[in-house]
């Protein structure tokens, strides 16, 4: 069954019409063009394809696009702006938190729910808020310290 949903993404009124059940990851990316949002387990588990719905970050290879009528989504491509990439893109940059890149997008995008929610989170909190974002080339710490600098405003503000 065919069904229309309309959405804003990434600032911009969208509409799109597909399979009931069609999955936002694969709309993104497929019909959409947006590829930053990666595939990685499929199943909501490791993270990859995290983007932000209505500031919440969600796994967008779990979300089928019938959900997300009148919602605001986010993806990595979202969030520079005026030319300028986010200040937590940046913060990974200069912690060289993007080891392979892969995972890179989906712990930005959970980076950036999690310091929307919380803007200055304790480590603890960070390292908590992070635990469910896989990253297989051990980045981890140096991703933690990147989402450190940025809640300390070094760098910018989330």
């Amino acid at each position: 069954m065919k069904t229309t949903v309309k959405f804003r993404l990434n600032g911009r009124p969208t509409t799109i019409e597909t399979d009931d059940d069609r999955r936002l990851l694969w709309v993104l990316r497929t019909d959409l063009d947006l590829t930053g949002t990666k595939y990685g387990c499929g199943s909501g588990f490791c993270g990859a394809c995290t983007v932000l719905v209505d500031g919440k970050a969600v796994r967008s290879c779990q979300t089928p696009l019938r959900s997300l009528d009148g919602k605001e989504v986010v993806t990595i491509e979202g969030l520079s702006r005026d030319g300028q990439i986010h200040p937590l893109q940046q913060a990974f940059v200069d912690h060289g938190a993007l080891q392979c890149g892969y995972c890179t997008p989906g712990m930005i995008m959970n980076a950036t729910a999690l310091l929307q929610q919380q803007p200055h989170p304790t480590r603890e909190a960070i390292v908590q808020g992070m635990e469910r974002n896989l990253c297989r080339c051990g980045a981890h710490q140096r991703i933690i310290a990147a989402i450190e600098d940025v809640s300390r405003g070094k760098g910018g503000a989330a």
